[in-house]
């Protein structure tokens, strides 16, 4: 009987665990898999949102960053993890 018990007790902790993950973990590592495929894909040409909401262009692909275009002229070197999201050609 006591073994029982403590299945019974355990049982809604699994069950919680797994609603949580099903609801926040996987939805989550999709999204982190997804923002690093285009970050990969990104090429000379593209534009790109930063975290502080600037808009560029990448200028150069370099391993672990982009020099980016702010402004005619004004290029700047950006740490791949700080980019947002591509900006697509409709603005």
């Amino acid at each position: 009987m006591e073994d029982g018990s403590i299945l019974a007790s355990i049982l809604p902790l699994v069950v919680l665990f797994g609603i949580f993950y099903l609801l926040v973990i996987l939805p989550q590592q999709r999204q982190n898999k997804k923002h690093k495929e285009t970050i990969a894909a990104l090429k000379k040409g593209d534009k790109i949102l930063t975290n502080g909401g600037i808009i560029a262009e990448v200028n150069k692909v370099e391993e672990d960053f982009f020099k980016v275009e702010i402004a005619d002229g004004c290029i700047v070197k950006l740490q791949k993890e700080f980019i947002t999201k591509k900006i697509g050609d409709e603005e």
